[in-house]
């Protein structure tokens, strides 16, 4: 599931457990936040909260308050520090062994013990159910677990990672419990058992979620630090309607997704009572290509294609300043970021384009369908593609279309490989370079694509994990951006920021959405100075 400059006052993360403290006698009422993204339990998709499945930003955002991790990114970013784990590190100078011993007395919320018997029997579900949701690659590195004892956990790597203490902190790798998960089926629904700072009930009407109620877990031992003791978080169909909660009174916090309308007006016109915060994001949106569909199975099509989009006009038109250029999968604010598609096709330019169908013998115009999520990544997307498509029509090359679908629909059939064309966002598992390459091009990946490049997927990524000190390995991360930009098997175009918007006393907002997107409730209180 992209990083921008913010400067915080340093004053904040101190003030902030005292302002929890100070306040009206509502203090303790939960705290409301508001979200866009969506929860349903379909035919294709029954599970969408067991860790063995979810690999989008909205199901881990649940599962980071329920389940632990043996590791997690502490606030404010940087190295993956312990969580359930007492200590963890690598044992050997390759990279292929990793030990972690956990913290003694972990249970669960139920108080059943957690033991490195948990770990293991975890790790290896996710492997042996490898659901085609892409989920299983994050571990897929794993050869054997071995436990010690009751404390103790060996993962004996295929290859080496410097990479995999980040993976341990994601919640594919979730702690779960033998007796509520089946170790070869997932589990349906929406009721997740775990370790982690809350416990969680959901409310549902019909097949959706309208509300999860988070709760102070009194048996949670980890690294977290809790500053509330009870956490609501309310699913909204649109921005809009969240925005309208929020002026209501009837929320605390919009936090997933504003819309850039609704940013604008609390940029250039204050509410009194709501702050709004510009935190780091790591988000990208690219176009993807399933490069057997007969419209883009020639190279060149999705070469042109490169050529006409003028990154630059659309994000005028859509996004304003919440958005700019990406020229690479990798964003430019991570490590190993070059700029490899403008460098391939210069600016966008339409007799370029046509060059290279002309060349392939390939028939204009092309008639290609463009297709996207109506209720995944916020208000805009309709009209994204409305100018991608306005952009694509002009150049008189391409006689494209536009296909908006619900997600619970979109990501199956994508995965199905049914849609020549596609729009997704990422928001990164990890903030590393590997996890804008590796999804997308590796074994098993999240696209279920049927692009393989045997180069970048059995040497280059491999050769880019051995390296402890993540800045040696940007040249590699060069040599496969050069690639992708050559074949195409996927587009960028935008990398954004993040924005939240919460009543003034709420504390701990600059906290709560790290670069991920990953929320992060318990930072959240309430108080005023």
């Amino acid at each position: 599931m992209n990083r921008k400059t913010l400067v915080l006052p340093a004053l904040a993360a101190l003030l902030t457990p005292l302002l929890a403290g100070c306040g009206g006698g509502d203090e303790n009422r939960a705290i409301v936040v508001g979200t866009t993204d969506r929860f349903v339990a379909t035919e294709d998709a029954p599970a969408p909260l067991d860790p063995a499945f979810a690999y989008d930003t909205g199901a881990w955002n649940i599962l980071r308050q329920t389940l632990q991790t043996l590791m997690h990114v502490p606030r404010g970013g940087g190295a993956p520090v312990p969580e359930a784990a007492r200590s963890c590190g690598f044992s050997d100078k390759e990279s292929e062994s990793y030990r972690c011993t956990l913290r003694e007395g972990l249970t669960f919320a139920d108080g059943t013990p957690l033991t490195a018997a948990d770990v293991k029997f975890s790790v290896e579900r996710v492997l042996a159910i490898k659901s085609d949701n892409g989920t299983a690659a994050l571990l897929s590195n794993i050869d054997t677990v071995e436990t010690r004892g009751e404390l103790e956990v060996v993962f004996h790597l295929k290859t080496p990672d410097a990479t995999f203490p980040y993976k341990l902190s994601t919640p594919v790798a979730g702690i779960l419990s033998k007796a509520k998960y089946d170790a070869k089926a997932l589990r349906e629904g929406f009721e997740v058992d775990g370790s982690g700072p809350y416990t969680m009930k959901a409310e549902v009407s019909g097949s959706a979620v309208t509300r999860f109620v988070f709760t102070k877990n009194p048996k949670y031992q980890g690294d977290v630090s809790m500053r509330n003791d009870k956490v609501e978080l309310r699913t909204f169909d649109d921005a809009a309607s969240m925005d309208k909660a929020l002026r209501a009174d009837d929320i605390d916090m919009a936090a997933r997704a504003m819309s850039q309308p609704q940013i604008k007006e609390l940029t250039e016109k204050p509410q009194e009572g709501i702050n709004l915060t510009e935190v780091p994001g790591l988000e990208i949106r690219y176009l993807g290509f399933n490069t057997k569909a007969p419209a883009v199975k020639e190279k060149a099509v999705r070469q042109a294609m490169a050529s006409v989009i003028d990154r630059g006009r659309l994000i005028e038109q859509v996004y304003g300043p919440t958005a700019q250029p990406l020229y690479s999968l990798i964003p430019s604010s991570i490590t190993g970021h070059a700029t490899s598609f403008i460098d391939t096709y210069g600016e966008p330019d339409p007799t370029k384009a046509a060059k290279l169908l002309r060349e392939a013998g390939v028939k204009t115009p092309v008639q290609v369908t463009l297709h996207y999520t109506t209720d995944h990544y916020g208000a805009e997307t309709a009209e994204e593609f409305e100018a991608l498509r306005a952009q694509l029509n002009a150049s008189k090359l391409f006689d494209a279309k536009v296909q908006g679908t619900e997600w619970s629909q979109f990501r199956p059939a994508q995965k199905r490989g049914d849609y020549a064309v596609y729009g997704l966002g990422w928001f990164p598992d990890y903030p590393d370079p590997d996890n804008y390459v590796a999804p997308f091009l590796d074994s098993d990946n999240f696209l279920n694509t049927p692009y393989v490049n045997q180069s970048v997927r059995d040497r280059l990524i491999p050769q880019s994990r051995r390296e402890a000190d993540r800045t040696a390995a940007a040249p590699v991360f060069e040599q496969i951006q050069k690639i992708v930009a050559k074949d195409v098997p996927v587009l960028p175009l935008w990398q954004g920021k993040q924005y939240v918007a919460a009543r003034n006393d709420i504390t701990g907002v600059e906290w709560a959405l790290n670069t991920s997107s990953d929320l992060l409730l318990w930072e959240l209180g309430r108080g005023t100075a």
